[in-house]
């Protein structure tokens, strides 16, 4: 099992990140090839003491590397990458791995 996740720092203006993200970025990343399953969220806790790091997070499985490289190096996996800009104002980062261990629920 292979792993992505993006980790978005809080944008300039959250309100017109959300729009954009939720009713055009997803549907673009919904159609990369190969993944197994993607989730996300906009409701990173906050404690009373300490703000979230991040605004939103994105994660989303392949099969293996290999077929998350061919993903992210398909014209869908490019058009993806390419729309981050649109919307991303805060930054993201960009993690990707190989499972190592651990159970399935």
């Amino acid at each position: 099992m292979h792993k992505l996740v993006v980790l978005y720092s809080e944008p300039e203006d959250p309100d017109a990140f959300i729009e954009y993200y939720t009713t055009k970025h997803l549907p673009l990343a919904a159609k990369i090839p190969g993944m197994l399953s993607w989730r996300y969220s906009i409701e990173i806790s906050d404690s009373p003491e300490n703000k979230a790091p991040y605004f939103a997070i994105f994660e989303a499985e392949f099969e293996t590397k290999e077929s998350f490289m061919s993903a992210m190096s398909s014209p869908e996996g490019q058009a993806v990458t390419e729309d981050v800009p649109n919307y991303a104002t805060g930054g993201a980062t960009v993690i990707d791995y190989s499972i190592s261990g651990g159970e399935q629920s």
